[in-house]
């Protein structure tokens, strides 16, 4: 009796898989590119939420005091005008530093304000990619009289009503003032 032996190969052939693992690879890129943009806008969106609330809780805190005397970023800490996300796994009752979205510093001093000392507050948010500093050195903060705010600063762009120009910085001016390249730029607010 004759054994035949059949030889059938099953399986996919080495330039099949290649081609699968080119497909995957470029699959990959774009999914990383992606969640990089992602993972930009929404610190970029948390650091713009981490302004209106530490500027709005300030403003409460203080809304019953003559001025600003005394307030820096120690104090804003000590009586919760800064939010827990902003301390970096610090104790509230201990820190004295604040960070924004972008583990950039957050410093808050009282400041004059048309002559008056004290009179306003600047909060300054360092550590910045260029795109989030242009995006928030040019959003609309209020421009409004109710608003409290005086000026923004980026880099060298200044707008508001102690300097020139008007508020908020258009996207040109904010882009010239934001012009560090990597995570240092810094963004400046004064509020009265």
């Amino acid at each position: 009796m004759k054994t035949l032996y059949k030889s059938e190969q099953s399986g996919r052939s080495m330039v099949e898989m290649l081609g699968v693992l080119a497909i995957i690879g470029v699959l990959s890129v774009g999914g990383i590119a992606g969640y990089s943009k992602a993972m930009a806008k929404f610190k970029t969106s948390k650091a713009l939420d981490q302004v209106s609330t530490t500027v709005a809780n300030i403003r409460t805190l203080y809304s019953g005091q003559p001025n600003y005397e005394g307030l820096n970023t120690a104090i804003a800490i000590q009586m919760g005008a800064i939010g827990a996300e902003m301390l970096s796994g610090q104790s509230a009752t201990s820190a004295t530093v604040a960070y924004n979205a972008f583990n950039g510093e957050v410093t808050i001093t009282a400041t004059e304000v048309s002559g008056r000392k004290n009179a306003g507050f600047e909060l300054v948010f360092s550590g910045l990619s260029k795109e989030a500093c242009v995006q928030m050195a040019s959003s609309d903060w209020g421009s409004g009289s109710g608003s409290g705010l005086v000026s923004v600063q980026a880099g060298s762009a200044t707008a508001g009503t102690t300097a020139s120009g008007t508020l908020p910085l258009n996207l040109a001016t904010a882009a010239g003032g934001c012009n560090v390249e990597g995570d240092a730029n810094k963004v400046t607010w004064v509020y009265y």
